[in-house]
């Protein structure tokens, strides 16, 4: 058994994405190609923020935090598994894999609270949309981005060192392209009892608790819209919402297929859990700035304006 003190020196090897020699250069391309765009659309999507002056509002505020906790949190993970598939290389150091995993937990969690704290700015913007200025004022905002960070780094924090009292034995493979909290606990040789209460209590607290409030807050959303009048200001009002929704529908669904319903063990469901954790880490942030920018007219005049200058600065060049 390797014992707490003795795995600095230690190694785990991650499952990566397939076993098959013939698919890894294909499964290199996909994945570099996919993690540019993702990188690429989200940064359009805080330079279009922060360059348009019409989209200095709380809700591009907020969206422009979601994209860049899109951007470090795919990050986190598809870099190391491009390396390792260049590498034909599957190993990561103790170190480097409770590393991955701190910053993993935190930048997922975030964009779970994130989308809370923008489903809470829909609410204030249709059903108090008289006080909508006051309640969400720069000071407001700011607060609520600081507690978000605040929170996820608290709940990473935790789990990293819990995960760092435990022993591993002899088998080190992740069977995942990553290093993830619940596989790691499921390799321990030693007692798991608090980090699997951890997992449960935390892990579905970050999960469960902005999925809630989330519910809470398009509930009363919807039941402000259908009490309107005019079929066109419902009509405007749902699809002020509809980027937001849909864009929790996808996050939210894959983070439950993920982690709330996982598959057993054998060959056939590693495969299926791997591709649900494709799903949530890298096919979520590279659909976000797509959903956002092609269902909402004003970002895509900030985006139609932010490439137009571009390709006239290099012109000029």
């Amino acid at each position: 058994m390797a014992e707490g003190n003795q795995t600095s020196s230690f190694e785990f090897l991650l499952w990566g994405l397939s076993d098959q020699p013939e698919q890894q250069s294909a499964l290199f391309l996909v994945f570099l190609c996919m993690y540019l765009v993702t990188v690429t659309g989200n940064l359009l999507i805080i330079l279009a923020i922060a360059t348009d002056t019409r989209l200095h509002m709380p809700m591009y505020f907020f969206l422009a935090s979601l994209s860049s906790a899109d951007i470090l949190f795919v990050s986190t993970t598809v870099p190391k598994a491009l390396v390792n598939i260049q590498t034909q290389n599957k190993s990561i150091s103790y170190g480097g894999c409770l590393t991955q995993l701190y910053f993993f937990l935190t930048f997922g969690d975030m964009d779970s609270f994130l989308l809370a704290t923008m489903a809470y700015d829909r609410y204030v913007a249709i059903c108090q949309p008289l006080h909508y200025t006051m309640i969400m004022s720069p000071r407001r905002c700011t607060l609520l981005i600081t507690v978000c960070c605040t929170l996820t780094n608290i709940v990473a924090i935790i789990q990293t060192l819990l995960t760092l009292r435990l022993s591993f034995c002899s088998n080190r493979i992740i069977p995942d392209f990553y290093c993830d909290l619940q596989p790691l606990i499921k390799l321990a040789c030693s007692d798991t009892k608090v980090n699997d209460l951890s997992l449960l209590l935390l892990g579905g607290t970050a999960i469960l608790v902005p999925f809630t409030l989330i519910l809470i807050s398009y509930i009363r959303i919807v039941t402000a819209i259908l009490r309107l009048p005019s079929a066109q200001g419902r009509r405007k009002a749902f699809s002020t919402c509809g980027s937001h929704l849909a864009v929790v529908a996808l996050f939210f669904g894959t983070v439950i297929r993920a982690y709330l319903c996982p598959s057993t063990s054998s060959s056939n469901s590693v495969e299926k859990n791997t591709a649900a954790a494709v799903m949530y880490t890298v096919v979520t942030p590279l659909l976000n700035p797509f959903i956002y920018s092609l269902r909402n007219k004003d970002m895509k005049g900030a985006l139609g304006v932010l490439l137009k200058g571009k390709v006239s600065f290099l012109r000029g060049q």
